[in-house]
């Protein structure tokens, strides 16, 4: 049986689910604007040193120490094959969380949480069947967000972070 401690928590985090619902934290990479599901988002920091791990795809730039955790670290401009930039003062991190998998994901900038209810979300033209980290097209005003599916991009990522794991770094998983 459920006691009422575990029914008031299952509340309280289902109220935090509808209020996150239409929330997506837009983000910029090469001249277009994205926006990820604020659920998936734990937080967003600097950019700061990566520690390349050698044998790795091209967009996995490594690993970070983030409070004693050690995350994997995705380049989403390189995972969509644009072109490489150096990072300045506006790159950021943005930590996200799937499936108790937390992955950083480096971004050109951040800009802000917008609301896109279900009714301004287009579905996306035809995609690669390997590439379909796009889950629809985001209407706000005159501008379209291309609204990126998560699971499906740091997927590849919980593979190398299982991989970091046989190599003995340590990992959050």
């Amino acid at each position: 049986m459920t006691n009422t401690a575990e029914l008031v928590e299952q509340e309280e985090i289902q109220q935090v689910e509808d209020s996150q619902r239409d929330l997506y934290l837009t983000l910029h990479l090469h001249g277009e604007d994205y926006g990820i599901a604020i659920s998936y988002v734990t937080e967003i920091i600097g950019i700061q040193k990566i520690t390349n791990i050698p044998d790795m795809p091209d967009f996995i730039k490594g690993v970070v120490n983030l409070r004693g955790r050690v995350i994997p670290v995705m380049d989403v401009r390189l995972c969509f094959g644009l072109p490489e930039r150096d990072y300045d003062e506006r790159t950021c991190i943005i930590v996200v969380e799937v499936d108790e998998q937390t992955t950083g994901l480096v971004v050109d900038r951040v800009d802000e949480v917008v609301e896109i209810s279900a009714k301004q979300i287009e579905s996306v033209p035809q995609q690669k069947a390997e590439n379909n980290y796009i889950k629809g097209l985001g209407k706000v005003g005159a501008d379209i967000k291309i609204l990126l599916d998560v699971e499906s991009l740091v997927g590849f990522v919980k593979t190398v972070s299982n991989d970091l794991d046989q190599t003995g770094i340590e990992s959050e998983d």
